[in-house]
């Protein structure tokens, strides 16, 4: 299949690498020579111009900043320029007001789309095992699916046009929440004079057991290797779950859902952000020490 990929960065360039592995015509486009320089050296067809990529593509998949972006880059860029029988996915983590109405633009001009961002950081994407949370149409949907499983472990259906992003972010707010209580309980152990290790052993088997403890770590030496065995370097950085949470806070207040604990968290990593927003988000553990 012909696949145009915009957006080449940390994520989508592994993501259009295992497009390619997969056995597809991968047309890439991003602002950045560099980023293009890389897909070409794994396989890809490379473009200057978004216009040109998509011409000619049987699906177009983006990657990118913001909803800011992703409006212009659709409506500008793609919209009216592929194929009108074209599958389009944005697996850009945006608002969900944003991703509707770019999706409701795309369907009125004749096209299926998804939203479909993932969970899963830089080493994810490029392993090819990233989860993909799928809004759009049943039959959007079913197009959608075989694209996204060569990028990922697991494709879920989470409902209508925009569910995707709401996914993502609540499970995004869920996690911060989580990782600020797993910094916590671990620092407080550490002062208790309980080692690291054995509280790890405890918790990790009991009640307090979370994704956060024990698949991510904070403190290093503890758990399956995590960004904390590398000074918090790699994985996902702290001002991409700062701009989640945010996203998250947004619909929140428009869906009137109080999240007293989901702003507390976004509240604590804009502090953490200020001189931190390149570290992994689990080293606001150090806020604590």
């Amino acid at each position: 299949m012909k696949i145009a990929f915009i957006g080449l960065g940390n994520m989508g360039g592994g993501m259009a690498t295992n497009l390619v592995k997969a056995g597809h015509e991968v047309r890439a486009f991003d602002l950045a020579e560099p980023a293009l320089a890389a897909a070409r050296e794994n396989g890809c067809e490379t473009f200057t111009d978004a216009k040109e990529a998509v011409a000619g593509a049987e699906a177009v998949v983006s990657m990118l900043p913001n909803g800011g972006i992703v409006k212009v880059v659709f409506e500008n860029d793609v919209i009216g320029h592929a194929p009108e029988g074209a599958i389009l996915l944005d697996c850009s983590t945006i608002d969900v007001a944003t991703a509707r109405e770019v999706i409701a633009a795309a369907e009125e001009a004749g096209y299926a789309m998804v939203d479909a961002p993932v969970s899963g950081g830089i080493a994810a994407a490029a392993g090819g095992t990233l989860t993909f949370m799928v809004g759009g149409s049943e039959q959007a949907f079913q197009r959608a699916e075989p694209i996204l499983q060569a990028m990922g472990k697991a494709v879920i259906h989470a409902g209508d046009a925009g569910n995707g992003q709401a996914a993502k972010i609540c499970n995004n707010m869920l996690l911060a929440i989580q990782m600020i209580g797993t910094c916590e309980a671990f620092t407080m152990a550490q002062k208790l004079g309980l080692d690291p290790q054995t509280f790890y052993d405890i918790s990790s088997v009991s009640s307090g057991q979370c994704w956060s403890m024990t698949s991510y770590c904070p403190v290093p030496g503890v758990g399956p290797q995590s960004p904390s065995d590398n000074g918090y370097q790699g994985g996902f950085a702290t001002a991409l779950m700062l701009k989640d949470l945010r996203l998250a806070m947004e619909a929140a207040e428009t869906a009137g859902s109080p999240t007293p604990l989901g702003a507390h968290a976004k509240e604590l990593y804009e502090a953490f952000a200020t001189e931190n927003g390149g570290l992994d988000f689990s080293a606001i553990i150090k806020t604590l020490r």
